[in-house]
């Protein structure tokens, strides 16, 4: 970062570091707990069938201690085979996005960047279109997509990797790249689809959902996420080394483009893992890690898993708003985009002249 008369250019790293005190944090994680519980059983009594919170409790309660039966056969169906995997995928989806966000945030040291940087989003929506092009199903397309997903990423990393001297800059050159590559190859699939079969389908999917989550789909979205946080959970206290500029890093001893690919492949994998299984859900990568920040701080010790919660409460919420506010479901790209175009504008006009 550099000064001229007087005025700083550039972007602050130092914004980005811890000043919240300890008991504060506590404070603001214990109330974010609480709210993400009440959130948690309300998202299972709410929706066309209504159940009583009550009864939630009790047949989640039978699942690990039997009890007597004062519950509908059909109110359990909906709880356990209907809603149970919408949640879980809605919390392993928005934890994992905003886990992703804030990360690439910290290594691109701007606010304004999103899990997509690298193109994953682009690589598995065009893999996802791929699949329901051939009619590969619903397994065949979600794999696709995942590989698809990766595969934009390396070559970005590959790319990236040229530009010798600001490897950075390099790779986001090439995310964008990539990204507009796949996109147009999404746009052309689009084009010979079949408009009255395959081309709804490619649509919808684009614009993301967890409608279709059932049980058996948690696996292939919780494992490669599982893979993905849990290294960037235990490199928490190293990614606030990523923040800093790459000589002072390395000062530290840290070997700063080791660290850098393997937290890009981390937060990678659970991008196109949710991408894969949700279809593209926007905008929670970008909004969620600034207002963890606000919450939390900027210590990735805190801020990592403040961004975890916040960003699977939010999608869960937006989730129930998506099945309760009109009489056909919302996609979640639409709603998450009423949320994070506003919070994007507010940014670029508040804050533009430190990012810039």
């Amino acid at each position: 970062m550099t000064k001229l008369n007087g005025e700083k250019r550039g972007y602050d790293h130092n914004s980005w570091r811890f000043h919240f005190p300890h008991t504060q944090i506590i404070k603001r994680l214990s109330i974010l707990s609480v709210i993400g519980l009440i959130l948690f059983f309300v998202s299972f009594a709410i929706g066309r069938y209504y159940v009583p919170v009550i009864d939630v409790i009790k047949i989640l309660f039978n699942l690990i201690f039997p009890l007597e039966p004062t519950w509908s056969s059909q109110a359990e169906t909906v709880v356990l085979q209907v809603r149970l995997p919408r949640i879980i995928a809605a919390i392993l989806v928005g934890g994992a996005l905003a886990a992703a966000g804030s990360v690439f945030q910290g290594i691109f040291k701007n606010p304004l960047v999103s899990p997509d940087i690298m193109g994953a989003s682009a690589g598995a929506g065009f893999g996802a279109a791929l699949g329901l092009l051939l009619s590969f199903g619903y397994y065949g397309t979600s794999t696709t997509a995942f590989i698809l997903g990766l595969v934009a990423v390396f070559i970005a990393l590959v790319v990236g990797s040229k530009m010798k001297n600001n490897p950075t800059l390099g790779m986001v050159l090439a995310g964008i790249m990539v990204g507009s590559l796949f996109t147009a190859g999404v746009s052309f699939i689009k084009l010979v689809a079949d408009p009255m079969d395959e081309l709804p389908a490619i649509t919808y999917w684009l614009m993301g959902s967890l409608a279709s989550i059932r049980l058996g789909d948690l696996l292939f979205l919780f494992v490669p996420v599982l893979v993905g946080i849990v290294p960037l959970f235990l490199l928490r206290w190293h990614l606030n080394m990523l923040t800093l500029e790459d000589d002072e890093a390395r000062a530290m001893g840290l070997n700063i483009r080791q660290l850098r690919i393997i937290v890009i492949i981390c937060a990678t994998l659970t991008t196109s893992a949710c991408v894969a299984m949700s279809g593209m859900i926007g905008w929670v990568g970008l909004v969620i890690p600034h207002f963890a920040r606000k919450m939390v701080g900027c210590n990735f010790q805190v801020m990592l898993p403040t961004s975890i919660v916040m960003g699977a409460g939010f999608l869960l919420a937006v989730d129930d708003l998506a099945r309760i506010i009109a009489s056909s479901e919302i996609p979640l790209g639409i709603l998450t985009a009423f949320v994070g175009a506003p919070f994007f504008l507010h940014l670029i006009l508040k804050k533009g002249r430190e990012i810039i």
